[in-house]
């Protein structure tokens, strides 16, 4: 699909990631619909980006029916960009049983509502694209991320079975997996160091992520160094060696500490 002229409605905007996300949508010639809970934050944003024509939409998709309400205030899109993340990090019995229903609703029923309300204008048009970013956390579980786990692979799989259900009618849905982005999004901002050799995506990586994902109809794109791509497919042919592996000294400090540094965002 090309992007110059075309309406994208993107959620969790004014993060790090989001508002990479933005920037690279912008310059491809496409109107935003910029969502998020911070709605001068979404103004400043809306005002600094190339092009003309950006709103803003603000909402709060942790909210029961929400997303709903957003894509009723969106109107016609023609791409879903569904960034908006909560960690929800922590052992489940640190967590609250509203610390898991945020994490479920922003990180997986959000997704899912906004698909299901955008999805009959966009067939009824032919075309459209939806993303859905995912992580490296939705191909391998880690210590500490159980739930945060649980709703990356359930969007995974969602986007997955979705496409098979609209590529015959003309509209594209990709997954964009990243794995350790530096300086912004819930890695970064934890203040955790990633592993020695393991490496680390740019957030312009991100962004031409997301754009190949749209413009080459892409089932998956991974944002991540070759030897995260190698280690998270290892993880799925694995499951049993990877979880091992996950669950030694190494691996417990270094999901402590992200999980730890994002606590307040639960």
């Amino acid at each position: 699909m090309e992007l110059s002229g075309r309406s994208a409605l993107l959620t969790g905007a004014t993060g790090g990631l989001g508002r990479a996300i933005a920037t690279a949508l912008a310059s491809r010639g496409a109107k935003l619909t910029l969502s998020g809970r911070k709605p001068e934050a979404l103004a400043a944003l809306a005002a600094e980006l190339p092009g003309e024509g950006h709103r803003t939409v603000p909402a709060d998709l942790a909210e029961p029916g929400a997303a709903e309400k957003l894509a009723a205030e969106a109107g016609d899109v023609d791409v879903l960009v569904a960034n908006a993340g909560l960690p929800g990090g922590g052992l489940l019995t640190d967590l609250t049983g509203e610390d898991v229903s945020r994490a479920l609703r922003v990180n997986l029923e959000a997704p899912i509502q906004l698909a299901r309300s955008l999805q009959p204008g966009m067939v009824e048009r032919g075309s459209g694209h939806m993303v859905f970013i995912s992580s490296l956390s939705g191909k391998a579980g880690s210590p500490r991320t159980s739930i945060y786990n649980a709703t990356k692979f359930g969007l995974r799989g969602f986007a997955f079975g979705l496409r098979a259900d609209l590529a015959p009618r003309g509209v594209g849905v990709s997954v964009v997996t990243p794995g350790f982005i530096r300086d912004a999004g819930m890695f970064a901002e934890s203040g955790a160091k990633p592993p020695p050799g393991v490496g680390t995506s740019s957030l312009e990586q991100l962004g031409a992520g997301v754009i190949k994902a749209i413009e080459r109809d892409k089932v998956e794109v991974v944002v991540a160094p070759t030897p995260m791509r190698l280690m998270s497919h290892f993880a799925l042919l694995s499951p049993t060696i990877a979880v091992r592996a996950q669950s030694g000294a190494a691996g417990q400090k270094l999901s402590k500490d992200v999980t730890d540094g994002q606590s307040h965002k639960r």
